[in-house]
């Protein structure tokens, strides 16, 4: 196996509507490797979240090829997409994505029911173990809407470390809160990336990129340079 836990070549996604084609990717580029901290940053509408719904099989491309696991992933069924999605990757959202009516225990647990022959007991374990690492554990009974916004976020990134997942793919994960909260989330998600998690942020914001080991720079669906961005962003601005 090698060390390149994603690569992809040639990625396009074009968005048909009403005869009009919006090319949101045209031909990317990039690998991720095993136990690395990526940062995909750029102006809005550059591509980022597009890309990062392919990474995470919830969208596909038009064309290119996307290597997950040295596993070919682009063009595979809805349910393959869906049960690899399962076991592979873990999702950390702007918007938290919590179900209200549920404990912080069972919305972390949730992904994990839909696991073919892990026993309850094993999921209860994982719940437990996750939650301890995001220093959540003791509001296990309680519901979404007793917890702040930053206690919200750590719930949502035990719900995605519970799975034991490849990669985490973490979209904006500090747009909905405040800077103190902002930068909670950050310094956890640094202190899971030394304990060996890989994980892919996108992010607007330069102070949290800088969190990251690498950047990767998007503009009008293309990887740049960080001197191109600074004067394409200066072109369009001028």
């Amino acid at each position: 196996m090698s060390d390149k836990l994603i690569e992809i070549e040639g990625l396009t996604k074009v968005f048909y509507t009403d005869e009009v084609e919006t090319h949101a990717l045209s031909g990317v580029h990039l690998s991720i490797s095993r136990g690395e901290y990526l940062a995909m940053s750029g102006p809005s509408g550059c591509g980022k979240s597009t890309l990062l719904s392919i990474l995470g099989l919830l969208d596909t491309p038009t064309a290119g090829r996307y290597l997950l696991n040295d596993k070919s992933v682009e063009n595979l069924s809805f349910s393959e997409r869906s049960r690899i999605r399962n076991q592979e990757i873990g999702f950390i959202f702007q918007s938290f994505n919590l179900i209200g009516d549920l404990t912080v225990e069972e919305n972390v647990e949730l992904p994990l029911t839909y696991r073919a022959g892990m026993s309850a007991t094993e999921r209860k374990k994982r719940v437990k173990d996750a939650l301890e690492r995001v220093n959540m554990a003791h509001r296990m009974r309680h519901y979404p809407a007793q917890l702040s916004g930053g206690q919200q976020q750590r719930v949502a990134v035990a719900r995605a470390l519970a799975g034991s997942p490849s990669i985490l793919l973490a979209d904006e994960p500090t747009g909905n809160l405040d800077s103190k909260n902002g930068e909670a989330v950050m310094h956890l998600l640094s202190d899971l990336h030394r304990e060996g998690s890989t994980i892919c942020m996108v992010t607007h914001d330069p102070r949290f990129a800088k969190h990251a080991e690498r950047e990767v720079h998007l503009f009008d669906g293309k990887v740049v340079s960080e001197e191109d961005l600074k004067k394409l962003t200066a072109e369009v601005g001028a």
